[in-house]
């Protein structure tokens, strides 16, 4: 299963979101830092979800990242765009 993949399940079971966009940019990075030659290692998310209601910032990116657990640690970068 692709990281685009197991991103948009996690975050589908966590956050129940209204949208939910994964996009894989790593072909705009290759042969920069990071680029592990995967084609796989840098995302941008955006995501609305009636889940963040009421957090601020820094808590909404908390709560992504606990629900991406280790895909956190075989990425270079993600880019999020968390929203009520």
């Amino acid at each position: 299963m692709s990281i685009s993949n197991e991103i948009e399940q996690r975050l589908q079971a966590a956050f129940q979101p209204r949208e939910l966009v994964v996009e894989n940019e790593s072909g705009k990075h290759t042969g920069h830092s990071g680029d592990d030659g995967s084609g796989e290692s840098h995302f941008n998310v955006v995501i609305r979800s009636d889940a963040f209601a009421g957090l601020s910032r820094v808590a909404r990116h908390r709560a992504v990242h606990k629900a991406l657990g280790d895909i956190n640690t075989r990425v270079h970068a993600l880019a999020l765009d968390i929203a009520e």
